[in-house]
C-alpha cells in the first residue's frame, strides 16, 4: 500500500514540474500542423498525376501529354445572324442614275416570287421554311419636276433562312414552275356601273439559270387579260425577277424595265455582295 502511495505522490510531483503551453501557442502549433498536412497531400497528388502521365507514355511507346495537359481547342466561329447593309446592292452597282434609297431591316417572313397562288391551285404548292431575318431596299430614280420622287428602279429583298431553308426554297420553286407555265385565273372588275369577269392568263418561264451564287434563276412573268371575245386580249409587258442563293442567304431582285443581260449582271453583283455575310461565307 505504501508503495502505491509513493507512486501517486511521484506522479503529482512530476505533473507540477510540467510546463503547459499557453493557448496561443497551442493554436499556432495546430495551424503549422494543418499547413504541413496540406502540403504533403498536394505533393502526393502531384506524384500520382506524374505517374499517370508516365504510364500513358509507357503504354503508347511515345512521350504524350496527359489529357489534363492538352492545349484547349479553339472555339468554333459563331454563325452570322444580322444582315449588314453592305450585303445589299449598292448604288455604284447600278448603271442607271439613281435617287432616293429606302431600306429597312427586321424579322423574316414568307418568301414568295408570285407563284404561290398558281401552285396552290394546281396542287403543287410546297411550303418552304420562312426566313429568319431580312433586309430590303427600294431604289428610286432621280426626282422629277416639282420635287416628286422618281419611279422605282430596283427592289431587293434579302433573307437569311433557317437551316437548309434556302436550298429547300429553290427545290420547291423548281417543282412549281412546270405546273405554272400557263395558269388561268378569273377576277371581277367594275366597268362603269357593271361588274364584269376578267380572265387573266399568267405565263412563267425561266430564260436563264445558274449564273450567280450557289443557285440562281431569272424568272419571267407575263399576264394577258381577256374582257370578252370582241375586245380580245390585253397583254402586259413581262416583269422579271432574279432569285439568288449564297449559303443561307436568299436574294429576290426586281428591276423594271430591264433586259435579261442587265438582270443577270445585277444577280452576279448581288451574289458578290452577299458572300461575306453568308453562312458559310465564300
Amino acid at each position: 500500500m505504501r508503495d502505491e502511495m509513493t507512486f501517486v505522490e511521484q506522479v503529482h510531483r512530476d505533473l507540477r514540474d510540467v510546463r503547459w503551453p499557453e493557448p496561443a501557442e497551442i493554436r499556432a502549433r495546430a495551424r503549422r500542423r494543418s499547413r504541413r498536412t496540406a502540403v504533403l497531400a498536394a505533393v502526393a497528388v502531384l506524384v500520382v498525376v506524374s505517374a499517370s502521365a508516365v504510364a500513358v507514355g509507357d503504354r503508347s511507346g511515345q512521350r504524350e501529354l496527359s489529357p489534363a495537359a492538352s492545349p484547349p481547342r479553339p472555339a468554333a466561329p459563331a454563325a452570322r445572324v444580322e444582315i449588314p447593309p453592305a450585303a445589299l446592292l449598292q448604288q455604284a452597282d447600278l448603271t442607271a442614275r439613281s435617287g432616293l434609297q429606302l431600306s429597312e431591316a427586321g424579322l423574316g417572313g414568307t418568301v414568295d416570287v408570285g407563284l404561290s397562288r398558281c401552285a396552290s391551285a394546281r396542287g403543287s404548292y410546297t411550303r418552304a421554311s420562312e426566313s429568319w431575318i431580312s433586309r430590303s431596299q427600294t431604289v428610286l430614280r432621280p426626282a422629277t419636276g416639282g420635287g416628286r420622287p422618281g419611279d422605282t428602279l430596283v427592289v431587293q429583298d434579302l433573307h437569311r433562312m433557317r437551316g437548309d431553308g434556302a436550298t429547300r426554297f429553290f427545290e420547291a420553286l423548281r417543282a412549281q414552275l412546270p405546273a405554272c407555265r400557263e395558269w388561268r385565273a378569273t377576277r371581277s372588275v367594275h366597268w362603269g356601273d357593271e361588274s364584269v369577269t376578267v380572265e387573266d392568263v399568267h405565263r412563267w418561264d425561266v430564260p436563264r439559270r445558274d449564273f450567280a451564287g450557289d443557285e440562281s434563276l431569272l424568272l419571267r412573268h407575263s399576264v394577258s387579260a381577256t374582257l370578252d371575245q370582241a375586245d380580245g386580249q390585253a397583254e402586259s409587258g413581262p416583269d422579271m425577277t432574279v432569285v439568288v442563293r449564297v449559303g443561307d442567304l436568299l436574294s429576290v431582285l426586281l428591276l423594271e424595265p430591264a433586259s435579261e443581260d442587265e438582270m443577270v449582271r445585277l444577280g452576279r453583283m448581288a451574289a458578290a455582295r452577299m458572300c461575306a455575310a453568308a453562312n458559310p461565307s465564300c
